[in-house]
C-alpha cells in the first residue's frame, strides 16, 4: 500500500514544484490560451507522467539483471521476463497517475475528450522502443557498473529536451525538429492533443513512430540474447 501512495506522492510533489518554478517564477505560459495555473498544471502533469514512466524504466535497467544474481547462476529462466516486470511495473505508476489526472481535470471543470480512447496507440511505439533500449542497458549493466551514473543524466537531459514545461513552438523553427529526437516527445504532445484539445491522432507520424519502436525492439532483443552468454560468468 505503502508503494501505490509513493507512485502518487512523487509525480504530485513533482508537480507542485515544477507548476511553482515554471507558472509563478518563470512565468511559463501556452500560446494557446491556457494561462491559468490549474491548466497549466493539467499540461505538465500530462508530460511528466510520461516522462516518469520512461525514466523509471532506463534508470532502473542497469540493476535488472545484477539485482537477481540468483536467477543467472543456478536455474534455467527467461531472464528476459526480468525487463517486461520492470515496465510494467512503471506502466502501473503511469496508470495510476493517469487516473489521478483524469480525476484532477474533472474537479477543475476541464473538457476530458473521448479521443483520449487512442491513448493505448499513442503509447505502444514507447513501450516497445522502451523494452529494447531497458534490454540493451541491463545486459550493458552487467559488464559496466556505473552505467546507472549515465542513465541517471540521460533521464535528466530527456525531461527538460521534451516539451514538458515549454510548448515546442516556443522553439525557433530550426530546432522544433530535434525535439522529436527525444523519444517521450510525440508522446507527449499526442497525449496533450487527444486529451485536452480533441485532435485527431497524426497517424503518419504515429506509424513512423510504430516502426522505430519496433526497430529498437528487435535490436534490443538480439543483443540482449547475445550478450547474456556472459552473465554468469561476470555476476
Amino acid at each position: 500500500m505503502l508503494g501505490v501512495l509513493w507512485s502518487l506522492f512523487n509525480p504530485l510533489l513533482m508537480l507542485a514544484i515544477y507548476t511553482l518554478v515554471f507558472s509563478v517564477a518563470f512565468k511559463a505560459r501556452w500560446d494557446m490560451g491556457a494561462e491559468g495555473r490549474i491548466t497549466f498544471s493539467i499540461i505538465l502533469f500530462s508530460g511528466i507522467i510520461v516522462h516518469s514512466f520512461f525514466a523509471e524504466c532506463i534508470t532502473r535497467a542497469p540493476g535488472i539483471i545484477t539485482g537477481h544474481a540468483g536467477y543467472v547462476k543456478k536455474v534455467v529462466f527467461p531472464l528476459e521476463i526480468l525487463v517486461w516486470m520492470t515496465t510494467l511495473s512503471a506502466a502501473l505508476h503511469f496508470l495510476i497517475s493517469f487516473v489521478v489526472l483524469l480525476i484532477f481535470c474533472a474537479l477543475s471543470g476541464t473538457v476530458i475528450h473521448p479521443e483520449i480512447i487512442l491513448l493505448p496507440l499513442i503509447l505502444l511505439p514507447l513501450l516497445l522502443m522502451t523494452v529494447g533500449v531497458c534490454w540493451i542497458i541491463a545486459s550493458l549493466g552487467v559488464y559496466l557498473r556505473d552505467l546507472s551514473q549515465i542513465t541517471a543524466m540521460f533521464s535528466t537531459v530527456s525531461l527538460f529536451l521534451a516539451p514538458i514545461f515549454y510548448p515546442t513552438e516556443g522553439l525557433p523553427p530550426n530546432f522544433q525538429p530535434l525535439l522529436y529526437v527525444n523519444p517521450i516527445t510525440l508522446p507527449v504532445v499526442q497525449l496533450r492533443e487527444l486529451l485536452l484539445f480533441g485532435k485527431p491522432l497524426n497517424w503518419e507520424h504515429w506509424a513512423v513512430s510504430l516502426i522505430c519502436g519496433f526497430i529498437i525492439f528487435h535490436f534490443g532483443y538480439e543483443w540482449f540474447q547475445k550478450t547474456r552468454k556472459g552473465f554468469a560468468d561476470v555476476v
